[in-house]
Formats: C-alpha cells, structure tokens, sequence
C-alpha cells in the first residue's frame, strides 16, 4: 500500500486509474500491508481520502494473516496481545480468547503507544510456556516527529529477556502472500505482486513463487537493486508506468 499506491496519504500518480482497471475488468486483487494498526474498514477510509476507491474486503493486513494463521493452528485459543483495533479485531473475529491468563499465544504487533507493563507480562508469559507470534519485522515507523520503535524492536527487546525467537507472519513471510492468494483463489503461476521494497515485498514475492513487480515510488531506489542477490521480474518508476503492460 505505501510507497505503491500511496505516498504520505497522497495518491501515487495512475495509482486510481489502476485500481478501476482492476475493478472495470473484474480482476482479483488485493492491497497489502504489514501494518496491524487498523482494521480493513480503517485502511479503505484512509485509502477513499486520498482518491482511491478500495472496498475494504480488497484489503489484506498482517493482522488478518496472523489471526488466520492462528485460528488453523489452535482454533478457539486463547492469546495476550500488545496491538491496536485492528489485530484485536482479527483475532476476535477469529475466535480467539484475549486474555493475559494462560494464553495459548502473545501475539506481538504495532501499536503507538507500547507499555513496559504490557512488555515485562509478555516476557513472563512467554517465560511461562506461552509461544511468541509476531505481525510482521519492522523495526521502525514513520511519525510526524520522526521514526519510532515499531513490532521488530520491541520484539528483539522479548526475545533477549526470553530466549525466544517469535515467528513472524508478515513480509517477507512468503506466507503472508500465500494466506492473500487463499482470500482471493487465485494461483502463484497467474498472480503478480507489486512492491517498493526488496527487503520484504520482492524476495517474499519470489519465494512464493510470483510475478515480482517492483516500483521506484517507495523504499528501494534504483541504485540499490545491485546490492541484493536477486532481482524482480519487472521495475517500474511508479504504479502508472505499468499500465500500459496490462
């Protein structure tokens, strides 16, 4: 979502004129994003102010992914979760417990106001034989101030009181795309992700087996591609560039 459609809550040039090429034709698509934040319902909101018409049912977050993968793996558990509505909402929905008593999980995500309170149960949680799950790896987030510590840094911080190393789901987790590719049926031979970043969009692309697409409007720069081991199958400056291919 950012650095692909959008930039600072504007939209990327021809990012709206994709989004109803997809529409108009019937396409399947989703929008994804590793922040566990907001809700589906939030994320379409913010997405409709810049000038880009999403139902929120095309909207895929690692909190959705997480909660997924969570209900298969124990369905109706019970989990402790530092995150905000919109992983809270996710493992409801899912038919997950919240509580801090005997959980089954602690299930880290981002939120803007982390509590060392919240931090120190966690740890003794985990301690106590609760499995450590993660939204996603970012170590940071933007702010209007400046950056601030996000999922990744707070999970190193567990996971040197603990001894435990959390599973992640989210980017570059090929199994983010994969849970995506599930809500909407499609195949890793006719499916493509596009992305701004080789870190966690391009290389979880490759691994599971997709078109990689990547675009100039966020994270990686051109001058960075030399520096990692691999490539995406396609590079455009930005999201309009690409129409023209479709």
């Amino acid at each position: 979502m950012d650095g692909v459609l959008v930039h600072e809550n504007q939209a990327i040039p021809g990012a709206a004129e994709l989004i109803e090429r997809w529409v108009d034709t019937s396409r399947r698509f989703l929008v994804l994003t590793n922040n566990s934040i907001y809700t589906p319902r939030d994320l379409a909101a913010r997405l409709s102010w810049s000038g880009l018409p999403v139902p929120e049912e095309n909207i895929w977050t690692s909190a959705l992914a997480t909660a997924q993968f969570l209900a298969n793996q124990a369905p109706g558990g019970r989990a402790f979760v530092i995150g905000e509505a919109g992983l809270t909402t996710a493992l409801h929905e899912a038919g997950f417990i919240l509580t801090d008593s005997e959980p089954d999980y602690v299930v880290l995500g981002e939120t803007r106001t982390y509590s060392f309170e919240a931090i120190t149960s966690a740890i003794r949680l985990i301690m106590d034989g609760a499995k450590f799950i993660a939204t996603n790896p970012d170590v940071t987030g933007p702010s209007p101030q400046g950056v601030l510590p996000a999922t990744g840094a707070v999970a190193a911080l567990i996971s040197q009181a603990t001894g435990r190393q959390p599973y992640i789901v989210g980017k570059p987790n090929p199994m983010m795309f994969r849970s995506a590719m599930n809500r909407i049926e499609a195949h890793s031979e006719t499916t493509a992700m596009i992305g701004d970043r080789m870190d966690t969009d391009i290389i979880a692309g490759m691994e599971a087996g997709l078109l990689t697409v990547l675009v100039l409007s966020g994270i990686t720069t051109r001058d960075e591609l030399g520096t990692f081991p691999f490539r995406p199958n396609r590079i455009y400056d930005h999201v309009g560039a690409l129409l023209k291919d479709l």
